[in-house]
């Protein structure tokens, strides 16, 4: 566990990657600490390396420079399984698009991650739809609920697994204005429990955030 009250610790991290002959730079020297249960805004145009940050939050990929430290661990060098279990137990994603399978309930959907984990908790899937505001539509299938509701499910798949840590890239891209307000105003609610960080381009739903941080070209802006 951390001794102090960071979530994330990133130091000095640079990310390339290999394309043809020669590399990119994606990231260039990011420095950043989230403290446990805050809600950050990533915000930067395309190709800011908003992604790529998020990826390596969320342990999908690895730093080609610097470290990375989660509730105190150093995932820097962590093997493959190891970040797999890691991020199975800290990390919860969501996602634009809200990837529920169709011939699923919203009780089946949210429950996957623990069917996954080989494991059968019934009260967590109650308590995660109960906290999205979807206990009574447990039965329903995505073709018969809302975006924002489909969303919402999305939400409580990512959490049942009671995360450290949310991931949200541009949850409210494919959304109204008016049901974007509502998923900020859950992800608001969720944090303090949990770290979110979240991805967007609305910067009228990023200023409902802790803190915003600036990506400009591979780096934090000031």
């Amino acid at each position: 566990m951390s001794e102090d009250n960071n979530m994330i610790r990133i130091q000095d991290v640079d990310k390339r990657y290999r394309m043809g002959a020669g590399e990119v730079e994606v990231l260039r020297g990011i420095s950043l600490d989230v403290k446990k249960g805050e809600f950050v805004s990533v915000m930067g145009q395309s190709g800011s390396g908003k992604t790529t940050l998020m990826n390596l939050i969320g342990m999908l990929d690895s730093p080609s420079e610097g470290s990375i430290s989660i509730d105190g661990i150093d995932i820097t060098g962590k093997s493959q399984k190891q970040l797999v279990e890691l991020r199975r137990r800290t990390v919860g994603f969501v996602f634009q698009q809200f990837h529920l399978i169709p011939s699923l309930t919203a009780y089946e959907n949210i429950s996957l991650p623990l069917v996954f984990a080989g494991e059968k908790d019934n009260e967590a899937v109650a308590v995660a739809l109960e906290r999205v505001g979807l206990s009574h539509r447990a039965d329903h299938k995505p073709a018969e609920m809302s975006g924002g509701e489909q969303q919402r499910v999305a939400i409580a798949r990512a959490i049942v697994m009671k995360p450290k840590i949310l991931l949200a890239d541009e949850p409210t891209g494919a959304l109204d204005a008016a049901t974007g307000s509502m998923i900020i105003s859950l992800l608001k609610s969720l944090a303090g429990d949990m770290t979110v960080i979240m991805v967007t381009h609305n910067k009228e739903l990023a200023m409902c955030s802790d803190r915003i941080v600036n990506l400009k070209d591979g780096n934090i802006a000031e």
